[in-house]
């Protein structure tokens, strides 16, 4: 079918003056006549205005005339007419305009030829072109049939040529590139019309081989020269190659066979064409064409076996599947990076978004850690007046433990090494500031000594008390509470021994603190080395994380490192010492 069509389209495009894609119905009714009486079909003048009776916009387009095309032409078309005559009139329609005929080297007739090549291998698609590896296929065979050399750096640089371009060519640029002479460079004008004539009957007029030998005849027995032309389903003889008159056929069909004959009558290089009615003896110029002629008809019988096409019509459709399937592929993978491109933009997205909520993050967090650093330092604060007002109370109950009772002279004592000790535990607590997970253990245990000795000082506190109130009693009382004084005092004693084994567990409390701190040390060391590495290897910037958020204790010597655990089982310790004293007395 789109043998047909191709063709008619170039006619159709001829009549379209104007380039508007539309030509008038009276111009379609001579192109309609013209193709029925060329493919010898009835022809129905009025069909065309009942076809388009009811559309009056005045010229018809491709679209709108190819179903009148198919319903009252193609459907029609039985195998009974010339394609050539045919041919001959659609390029006659489309010549006249299209035609450039300056610094053609080739007739009108060569002309003629490669514009039925073009249709045959251009693609089955409007507007109808050739790709270049059709180009290319075309121009080999033409080299071929000249008997020249194919130059494949000449084609490449044309082929980037025509890349630039458009990637292929109208049936009139092809005309161009070979009238021209470009690609047969050094050959005369009668070789390229032979090597075009040649190509034209191999791919138009499927003509296997063609040329001149001699043929016996079947009534008088004597040996003519004649022009042979094998075609896949026979084998024609002519009077001469123009062939103007033609002598007869041979019919071949799956039954018939060729075989090579011995020399005979003064004739060598004979062989045989046997059918199922007749034998034909053929004498070929030499051994080369007697065995090439042999090996043409083999194929052509052998392609009539397996019912196959033509080699050069099967390879074209190969090709043209080929080529399909490339371009589906192409539009897949084309496909598939749009989709790839879409995912990588929303994956882009989501990146940037995560970003976003990282700086987001990073910006809270920095927040956070700006509101944790500011609690901390009211905490810091607050601490330090209330460390100031116990150093108040605490001068005025050395005071008066000094105006009171010189026996708790020695407790005022220990209470200054006390504040020396909290100083002390001050600076460790600034100390501790810097430190990360192993500090926060040294600092359990420097809290569990305030705690102890906080305990240890409110003891004492009531101890006082309880004399100031004896001081107040009668003398007897104070005898009374000069002995419960000493029993008191034998209980503080035992009190600063305990103190003494907190003091030494402070200093080896110190000692892993100090331990600690050396490890914090070169563990920070390590840490700036590797961040460094890693800056300089992979550029990463590690973020800022917020500090914890869990509740804390709050003493007046810093955070607390106890469990709710700890202090129960510390405050049930100490009432049992408490309650010891007292059972003494």
């Amino acid at each position: 079918m789109y043998e047909l069509l191709k063709p008619i389209w170039h006619a159709f495009t001829a009549l379209d003056l104007d380039k508007s894609g539309k030509v008038s119905k009276s111009q379609l009714k001579v192109l309609s006549h013209n193709l029925c009486t060329v493919m010898r079909i009835p022809h129905d003048p009025v069909a065309l205005e009942e076809h388009f009776k009811h559309d009056d916009q005045g010229p018809v387009s491709t679209q709108g005339y190819m179903p009148y095309l198919n319903k009252f032409i193609l459907d029609k078309v039985q195998d009974n007419f010339d394609r050539q005559d045919f041919n001959r009139m659609c390029w006659t329609l489309c010549a006249r305009k299209n035609l450039n005929r300056t610094h053609l080297l080739i007739s009108d007739e060569d002309a003629f030829k490669i514009w039925c090549i073009f249709n045959f291998l251009s693609e089955e698609k409007y507007p109808l072109a050739i790709v270049t590896e059709e180009i290319e296929y075309f121009l080999r065979k033409l080299t071929e049939a000249m008997g020249g050399s194919w130059v494949e750096e000449r084609f490449e640089d044309y082929k980037l040529e025509l890349s630039i371009k458009q990637q292929s060519l109208s049936a009139w640029e092809l005309i161009t590139l070979v009238g021209r002479g470009t690609f047969s460079k050094g050959m005369d004008r009668q070789t390229l019309s032979m090597g075009i004539t040649e190509v034209f009957h191999e791919l138009i007029l499927d003509v296997f081989k063609q040329g001149y030998m001699m043929k016996k005849g079947h009534k008088r027995k004597n040996w003519t020269e004649r022009w042979f032309l094998l075609r896949p389903d026979s084998i024609s003889y002519y009077v001469s190659e123009d062939l103007a008159e033609k002598k007869g056929d041979i019919l071949l069909d799956g039954n018939c066979c060729v075989e090579s004959l011995p020399d005979k009558e003064g004739k060598k290089c004979l062989f045989y064409v046997k059918c199922s009615d007749k034998s034909y003896e053929i004498n070929a110029s030499d051994k080369k064409r007697k065995q090439e002629w042999i090996q043409a008809i083999q194929m052509c019988l052998s392609l009539l076996q397996l019912g196959r096409t033509v080699p050069h019509r099967e390879s074209l459709q190969k090709r043209r599947d080929l080529r399909q399937k490339q371009q589906a592929e192409q539009e897949e993978l084309e496909l598939r990076m749009r989709e790839l491109q879409t995912a990588n933009e929303n994956k882009q997205h989501q990146l940037e978004a995560m970003r976003k909520k990282l700086e987001e993050a990073a910006t809270n967090a920095a927040e956070e850690e700006r509101i944790r650093l500011q609690t901390q330092t009211e905490q810091q604060d607050r601490y330090r007046m209330d460390l100031e007002r116990e150093k108040m109370v605490r001068q005025e109950m050395e005071e008066q433990v000094a105006q009171k009772s010189s026996e708790l002279e020695q407790y005022l004592q220990r209470v200054h090494e006390l504040e020396d000790m909290y100083h002390r535990l001050e600076d460790a607590l600034e100390d501790e500031k810097r430190a990360r997970q192993d500090e926060e253990t040294v600092r359990r245990l420097q809290a569990r000594l305030l705690e102890e000795e906080a305990v240890k000082r409110a003891e004492l506190e009531q101890i006082h008390l309880h004399q100031q109130r004896a001081i107040s009693e009668t003398e007897v009382e104070k005898q009374e509470l000069r002995k419960e004084g000493t029993a008191k005092e034998n209980a503080l004693q035992a009190a600063m021994l305990q103190l003494e084994q907190l003091e030494k567990e402070r200093q080896g409390a110190l000692e892993q603190y100090q331990e600690v701190v050396q490890k914090l040390e070169d563990a920070a060391n390590n840490t700036r080395t590797w961040k460094h590495k890693v800056a300089h290897h992979e550029g990463l910037v590690r973020l800022v994380q917020p500090g914890s958020k869990g509740p804390q204790k709050i003493t007046n010597w810093g955070p607390a490192a106890f469990t709710e655990a700890e202090l129960s089982l510390r405050k049930k310790d100490w009432q049992e010492r408490k309650s010891q004293p007292a059972e003494n007395q």
